[in-house]
């Protein structure tokens, strides 16, 4: 049997999912002490303020896979309360946070979606995604992934994780599909219309 090109490969994908840290983020964790006056110094993750930054070109790409038809989610290792608030932010579907498994998460939200593995398509950048990736119709590695990852990527990425990877998945996905020029005129329609 003929191994599928990654552009047969993204024709079929439904939907999409992603890791955070190193794929939306560059993967640096920022952790602020969150010291009350008189409290004792807690100087663990749970007594401090965590932030993350993220690509506005990312965000645009989650606008952009809804008028696609793409449904869009997240999987991953770390609980934040700074992802809970971009992933509603985004309305992503699908938010799985504090997940050790990420294979069986990531089975667990395509049968959630009514769609098979052919048609999701999985977005990492480290060995803990592996177990997602491997199940995916569609692997994707974004371009600073560890080398195990992108040896196993169906595509990896021209951007690096935090400067607009998911953008560029969302764009080859899109594109494979058929779907850029109508996507980009109608995300532009919309966003003309609210500019008075």
């Amino acid at each position: 049997m003929a191994k599928l090109s990654a552009q047969s490969r993204a024709r079929k994908i439904k939907l999409l999912l992603f890791d955070v840290d190193g794929v939306l983020t560059d993967g640096k964790l920022f952790f602020l002490p969150n010291r009350q006056k008189g409290a004792a110094a807690d100087l663990s993750a749970q007594g401090s303020i965590e932030f993350k930054g993220f690509h506005a070109h990312d965000g645009v790409a989650i606008s952009l896979t809804r008028f696609g038809g793409l449904r869009t989610g997240l999987i991953t290792k770390r609980f934040s309360e700074t992802v809970a608030l971009r992933a509603r932010d985004l309305k992503l579907e699908f938010v799985k946070q504090g997940i050790d498994d990420k294979g069986a998460a990531f089975a667990e939200v395509v049968k959630e979606a009514g769609v098979s593995l052919d048609e999701a398509a999985f977005v990492g950048d480290d060995i803990v995604d592996l177990p997602a990736m491997r199940l995916a119709g569609f692997a994707i590695a974004v371009k600073n992934a560890r080398d195990e990852v992108k040896k196993e990527a169906h595509y990896t990425t021209a951007h690096a994780g935090g400067e607009g990877a998911l953008r560029d998945a969302v764009e080859f996905i899109l594109k494979a599909q058929g779907k850029w020029k109508k996507v980009l005129k109608s995300y532009i329609g919309e966003r003309g219309k609210t500019v008075q």
